[in-house]
C-alpha cells in the first residue's frame, strides 16, 4: 500500500502538469494559426488584380490646393498648379483616358471603354459604366461627355440619355433620355449661368424642342420649383415626368 501510494502521487502529479501544459499550449497554437490565416489573407489581398485594372500610383507629397489634371498616353496625371511637379498618375490596364475633369479635389475621367471614374489621388473611390458606349465613343471621342453642374453634380452627355451623379461617391441623381427619334450632341453643349444647354437634334419637330437646359436637379421647366428656395418639400411638384429625381442626401 505505501508503495501504491507513493507511486500514484507523482503518477498524478506528472498527468495535473501535463494537463496545465497542454491547456497553455492550445491558445498559443491558435494565435499562431489566426496569425498566419491573417498573413495570408493579406498577401492574397495584394497580390489579386485590381478591379477594372486600375492602376493609381503616388508621385509626390500632395501639395498646396487642388492638383492641375492632364491625359498623357495612357494614363490621367495630376501635377501641382505652381511647382509642375507631378503629384499622382492612374492608369487602367488595357485602357486609355478620353478626357478628365477636376472637381473638388477629385479627378473625374472618361475611359475609352466606357468606364467613368472618380478618384481623390490616393483610391480609386468609384466606377460608372455607360451602356452601349463602344460605338459612339469610338467615332466621336469624349468631348463634351464630362459636364460639372453646381452643388457637387456631374452631367454625363451620351448620345440616348443624360446621367447626373454626384461627385463624391458617384451616386446617380437623375436621368433623362433623350426623345424619341433625336438624339443629345455632347460636343455641342454650353454652359449659361447655372444651366447647362444641350443640343438634342431631331428628325422632325420644332427647333425648340432640339434644345434642352438642366442643372443639379434635371431638366429646367416652368414654374419649377428649385431645392432649397423656402418652400416647404410637400409642395414642390415636379412638371416634367422625363425627369427622375433621387431624394437629396
Amino acid at each position: 500500500m505505501v508503495v501504491l501510494t507513493g507511486y500514484g502521487a507523482p503518477f498524478r502529479r506528472r498527468r495535473a502538469a501535463a494537463g496545465r501544459d497542454r491547456t497553455g499550449t492550445a491558445p498559443r497554437t491558435l494565435a499562431l494559426a489566426l496569425v498566419l490565416m491573417a498573413l495570408l489573407l493579406a498577401a492574397a489581398h495584394h497580390i489579386r488584380p485590381a478591379p477594372y485594372g486600375d492602376r493609381l500610383t503616388a508621385l509626390t507629397i500632395d501639395g498646396y490646393g487642388p492638383p492641375a489634371l492632364r491625359t498623357r498616353g495612357e494614363a490621367v496625371e495630376a501635377y501641382d498648379r505652381t511647382s509642375g511637379e507631378p503629384r499622382w498618375r492612374y492608369a487602367r490596364d488595357g485602357h486609355r483616358p478620353l478626357s478628365a475633369l477636376p472637381a473638388r479635389g477629385d479627378a473625374i475621367a472618361l475611359w475609352d471603354d466606357g468606364l467613368v471614374t472618380g478618384t481623390d489621388g490616393r483610391t480609386v473611390r468609384w466606377h460608372r459604366a455607360l451602356p452601349d458606349a463602344a460605338d459612339w465613343l469610338g467615332a466621336r471621342g469624349g468631348t463634351g461627355v464630362l459636364r460639372p453642374l453646381p452643388r457637387g453634380i456631374l452631367a454625363v452627355v451620351t448620345p440616348r440619355r443624360i446621367a447626373a451623379y454626384r461627385t463624391a461617391d458617384g451616386d446617380l441623381r437623375w436621368v433623362l433620355p433623350a426623345r424619341e427619334g433625336c438624339a443629345f450632341r455632347p460636343e455641342r453643349a454650353v454652359h449659361h449661368g447655372v444651366a447647362l444647354l444641350v443640343a438634342q437634334p431631331c428628325a422632325t419637330g420644332a427647333w425648340t424642342a432640339q434644345v434642352v437646359a438642366v442643372d443639379d436637379l434635371g431638366r429646367i421647366v416652368p414654374h419649377r420649383a428649385p431645392l432649397g428656395n423656402g418652400v416647404p418639400r410637400a409642395k414642390i411638384e415636379h412638371q416634367d415626368a422625363e425627369k427622375a429625381l433621387a431624394s437629396p442626401r
